[in-house]
């Protein structure tokens, strides 16, 4: 089964040499110029590596959402630098090797060679995580992508890239996973940890979705007390979100 990487980034002459290096090592790859593209991709499929240019917006932020996805799915992470690129947490925590702009094709390929040893098959018959679906919230004036970790009708457990504010009224939407049916409406952080993993409660959602969701949760066989769990934070220290008054 074929290794295939995700490049992010509008840097030409990087895309040139990249490319080019990636087809002698027989590794497929596929090209996007956003980061909320990125991130879609990253949650939809699975990469095995993730070559990211740190001078493209957001590029912390997609980062931060490849150590998200279940270990069976983790890319390995190339940065891709320039003299003045602002890197932060996100870049040392969450990247494996870093390519220096502009780039040298020998040291380049130097360490795409080095990370094929760590990068996994294609998934083509692996298991996907039965909820893995992304989740847009609206915070503010910003959005925020969240992994779901779990879904019922009255809300989910989801992982950020960073802790969720104590908010009452959050615009969310997503689409339900396997389908192409899109949840849209308003959520309360009930409970909330520092590593960006929370649960929230659907204080309004639109008919539509409502009804969706209703139908999607019924083919799954999800039962009464399975709404109580998702809604439950876990057993390990947290913060909690506290009442409006």
């Amino acid at each position: 089964m074929k290794l295939n990487a995700l490049l992010v980034s509008r840097d030409r002459p990087s895309l040139r040499v990249l490319v080019a290096l990636l087809d002698v090592l027989q590794i497929e790859h596929h090209n996007c110029h956003s980061s909320a593209d990125a991130v879609e991709l990253l949650v939809r499929g699975r990469h095995s590596a993730l070559i990211l240019d740190f001078d493209l917006e957001g590029a912390g932020q997609v980062a931060r959402i490849a150590q998200m996805v279940t270990p069976q799915r983790k890319p390995v992470v190339y940065a891709m630098v320039g003299a003045f690129t602002p890197v932060g947490g996100a870049f040392q925590s969450s990247v494996n090797f870093v390519l220096y702009k502009p780039l040298i094709c020998e040291q380049a390929a130097r360490s795409l060679h080095a990370g094929q040893r760590l990068m996994r098959p294609s998934p083509r018959h692996s298991p996907r995580h039965p909820l893995e679906a992304l989740v847009h919230l609206r915070l503010g004036t910003g959005a925020l992508p969240a992994i779901m970790l779990d879904l019922s009708e009255q809300g989910l457990a989801l992982q950020a890239p960073e802790p969720l504010p104590a908010a009452h009224s959050v615009p969310l939407h997503f689409y339900l996973p396997g389908t192409s049916h899109l949840v849209e409406g308003i959520g309360k952080v009930i409970w909330a940890e520092d590593d960006g993993r929370a649960g929230m409660f659907f204080s309004r959602l639109t008919p539509a979705s409502r009804h969706h969701l209703k139908n999607w949760l019924a083919k799954r066989g999800t039962k009464s007390k399975d709404a109580v769990r998702v809604l439950l934070p876990p057993q390990r220290s947290r913060r909690s979100v506290p009442a409006s008054h």
